[in-house]
């Protein structure tokens, strides 16, 4: 349609301009033959009868050029031909000059009125086609929003699909056109089928979870009694301690497994208050072993008494393996932990640290679904997609050889728990078997 629309406008200017030049062409074809007649039958008059004088009228004037002040000023230096708009006396003419033995005679015809009726002609042609060029353009954006207009609702709906809601589809009006039904019907399918996908890795996650917490249990219980036993050799211990660490971190992955193959909204059913500056301290002193081998220190600030509403096993295996990442990295000097408001865990290290480059590329290993698991934790890649399962925010500041800072926001409905440590007693209970 647009292009249609400028078709039209260059059309119509061609036709304008082809107006006016063929309307100049043509005056100047009406006035050679009008004013060469007139001067003709001038010529043949005089001739015939050379007494007889020439009467000026209203509109054609004739100047026998015998002496130079015969003529007027304007047309005395006017070559022999046809000249439009000539100014005599403040009056527009068309003058015709023919040399005729040795003179010039000179036909000069008013076209003032003439003129001044060309003109308004123009405007009026003009606004004509100003005029259509602009209903032609309102009419064109008219058509092109109204073509659009079903393609932009569309697109609107299709926006408000919301990825963590099962069940949604785009409608479309029963007036619909034919190529937007095609489009709305593929794309509804393409959520069906979606849905289905995604549930059925909820189920395999959920299934295989469960199916691996009972063998997982038996090691730890074995590996916890075994310890318990007098005499077991200290390289048996260190190996039944591995262990019992290396089935601990595993029970910590199937929870977030469980966890990441819930719907966030039924989340908030199972949730624990959990009391930070409690489970921070626990945390530390799980993770001091780490550091035996280092010139490292964990260093616990002054922290304040917060509480948040979130599963208390996903809460621990978070910041767990975030300080151990943090130990891992570095060899020697404080990593400190603090506690700030509103629900914000922030772990700094003395570790090698990160290029902005690297930092970057970190976060691009997460948002593919990749990253760093060594160590034996959850990984980064698995922590964040629990961060944005759970509405948490993950952020990293690192500079090269400065270390590293690690700072995990918790949800918003943080509060202050002090009335329900309590609630923290069964932190290291076994995981429920929901």
């Amino acid at each position: 349609m647009f292009g249609l629309f400028g078709y039209v406008v260059a059309l119509t200017l061609a036709i304008v301009a082809h107006g006016f030049i063929f309307n100049e062409y043509a005056e100047q074809l009406v006035w050679q033959t009008l004013l060469d007649f007139e001067l003709d039958h001038v010529i043949a008059r005089n001739r015939a009868d050379p007494g007889q004088a020439w009467t000026d009228t209203g509109e054609i004037s004739f100047y026998d050029g015998r002496r130079a002040d015969d003529l007027p000023p304007a047309v005395r230096s006017l070559p022999p031909g046809v000249h439009d708009d000539v100014m005599i006396d403040g009056t527009e003419y068309v003058v015709l000059v023919r040399e005729v033995d040795g003179r010039p005679l000179v036909l000069a015809l008013d076209i003032d009125d003439l003129e001044r009726r060309e003109f308004d002609m123009a405007l009026t042609v003009t606004g004509s086609a100003i005029t259509l060029i602009l209903l032609l353009g309102a009419a064109v954006a008219w058509g092109a929003s109204r073509l659009v207009r079903p393609l932009t609702r569309l697109a609107a709906r299709i926006s408000d699909l919301r990825p963590d809601q099962p069940g949604q589809t785009v409608e479309v009006p029963d007036s619909a056109a034919a190529e937007l039904v095609v489009i709305a019907d593929a794309l509804n399918d393409y959520l069906q089928r979606n849905d289905r996908f995604v549930e059925r890795e909820r189920v395999f996650i959920d299934t295989a979870s469960h199916e691996l917490r009972t063998p997982i249990a038996i090691i730890s219980g074995a590996s916890e009694l075994a310890l318990d036993q007098p005499g077991v050799p200290a390289t048996t211990r260190g190996q039944l301690a591995r262990i019992r660490h290396t089935t601990r971190d595993v029970e910590q992955l199937i929870s977030l497994l469980l966890v990441l193959a819930k719907d966030p909204a039924q989340l908030s059913r199972i949730n624990d208050r959990v009391v930070l500056d409690e489970l921070l301290r626990d945390i530390v002193r799980d993770h001091e072993h780490l550091t035996r081998d280092k010139d490292l220190e964990l260093v616990l600030a002054p922290m304040p008494d917060i509480g948040i509403i979130a599963p208390l096993q996903i809460v621990q295996a978070a910041i767990g393996n975030l300080l151990r990442n943090a130990i891992e990295h570095s060899d020697r000097g404080r990593i400190t932990i603090r506690l700030e408001y509103p629900a914000t865990v922030v772990i700094s290290d003395p570790g090698h640290g990160m290029t902005p480059e690297e930092i970057s590329a970190v976060y691009a290993k997460l948002a593919r679904g990749g990253g760093d698991r060594s160590g034996g934790g959850i990984g980064l890649d698995l922590i964040s997609r629990l961060c944005e399962h759970l509405g948490w925010q993950l952020d990293i500041r690192s500079d090269r050889d400065r270390g590293t800072t690690t700072v995990l926001a918790f949800a918003k409905d943080a509060d202050q728990a002090g009335h329900d440590r309590h609630t923290c007693a069964a932190r290291h209970a076994p995981p429920s078997r929901d």
